[in-house]
């Protein structure tokens, strides 16, 4: 069972990815403000981080390059955004995601991506 963080500024978001993520046997805590995601994922260790690309204030890409710089190594970042194009993803993964997960999204979209980095 892993701890997964969701965080996202969009209250409906963050409602539909718990509500996907309730389904399994993970623990599952949300969170609408990108300030504090590096305090939350050392309180909560979090295993599993589904971070959005698009938020004010800090951008995911921002929060990400924070977290790889003084997380552990084995906090897994999913960026979630409604960038899909070809580009976007490469962009996403190269600035250090492990996976990326296009809006809309279905929920076994959501669970596929989940599984695949928690294993």
């Amino acid at each position: 069972m892993a701890r997964i963080l969701i965080v996202d500024d969009s209250p409906a978001d963050l409602k539909l990815m718990e509500s996907v993520l309730q389904t399994t046997p993970h623990t599952v805590v949300t969170l609408n403000d990108p300030a504090r995601v590096v305090e939350v994922v050392a309180r909560e260790r979090a295993d599993q981080l589904l971070l959005d690309e698009v938020m004010p204030g800090r951008n995911g890409y921002e929060v990400m390059r924070g977290l790889r710089r003084g997380a552990p190594g084995n906090l897994k970042v999913i960026l979630v955004s409604s960038k899909g194009n070809d580009s976007d993803v490469k962009w996403g993964l190269r600035q250090g995601a492990d996976d990326y997960l296009v809006k809309p999204y279905t929920p076994d979209q959501a669970l596929g991506a989940v599984a695949r980095q928690i294993g």
